[in-house]
């Protein structure tokens, strides 16, 4: 796995998973923003994120999405 997209219900939380999911990312990320992809600090609104999912998979990479989850009521 490459990248991992982890749905919440603020937008998609980005997470690169490998060398190559890092070095797409920067490609398609300005340097400033290189930083917050290293610790697991961008979210995207969902929209973008599926846009980015599509042209990642498209250029090879292996992606794992993981769907927003929400408990309806407490254990």
């Amino acid at each position: 796995m490459d990248i991992l997209l982890i749905g919440t219900q603020e937008g998609t939380q980005v997470r690169p998973a490998s060398v190559h999911g890092m070095l797409w990312l920067q490609t398609h990320f300005e340097d400033a923003h290189w930083e917050a992809l290293a610790f697991n600090q961008v979210k995207l609104p969902n929209t973008d994120a599926k846009i980015l999912s599509e042209d990642a998979k498209e250029a090879g990479l292996r992606l794992n999405c993981l769907p927003a989850l929400s408990n309806a009521r407490k254990f």
